[in-house]
């Protein structure tokens, strides 16, 4: 076989392998991002809550059928950064808790940290629960991100908190 006749093979099996199994090779990693508000005068010591829609690039670009090439989904990290001022020092947490809430209003905690330090600077790594697959969660069109935080100190203006989780899957066959 002469490498042109190699070359037009390997490309029709690109091509009959379809997108399907392109998308889920480029989906084996992918993020969702929320943005939520921290509020002044919240009080310190005290469960308090923020919740916000969570954003993938299936959505931003307009692929909603994008869920439906990957399964056996699980969290592969979580980070916090500040993000209006992105000055903002994390320190004003005490504790943070990550959850993933699908359409129907279910939910389960995904990450969380409970020993913020006092000199963390302005993004955090969270410590992330793998221990089940999530794929009930992000298959839905409407994944909102609900953080729960203790604050340490009063906050003299609101500010936001760039939430950025990176979930793994392996391919969906069908």
């Amino acid at each position: 076989m002469n490498k042109l006749n190699r070359i037009l093979l390997v490309g029709f099996l690109a091509l009959s392998t379809g997108c399907g199994t392109v998308q889920s090779i480029i989906k084996s990693t992918f993020p969702y991002t929320a943005n939520l508000i921290v509020a002044a005068g919240s009080k310190t010591d005290q469960t308090l809550v923020a919740t916000s829609s969570a954003s993938s690039f299936d959505q931003i670009f307009g692929n909603q059928s994008g869920t439906d090439y990957i399964k056996e989904v699980r969290v592969a990290s979580a980070r916090l950064d500040a993000s209006n001022p992105s000055s903002q020092s994390l320190s004003v947490f005490k504790s943070v808790k990550i959850f993933l809430v699908n359409g129907s209003g279910s939910e389960v905690m995904i990450a969380s940290r409970n020993d913020v330090g006092e000199n963390i600077g302005n993004n955090l790594v969270l410590d992330i629960d793998n221990s089940r697959f999530i794929d009930d969660y992000i298959k839905g069109s409407n994944v909102r991100i609900r953080m729960e935080y203790v604050l340490r100190n009063n906050l003299a203006t609101d500010f936001s908190v760039r939430a950025a989780i990176s979930f793994s899957s392996v391919p969906n066959t069908k």
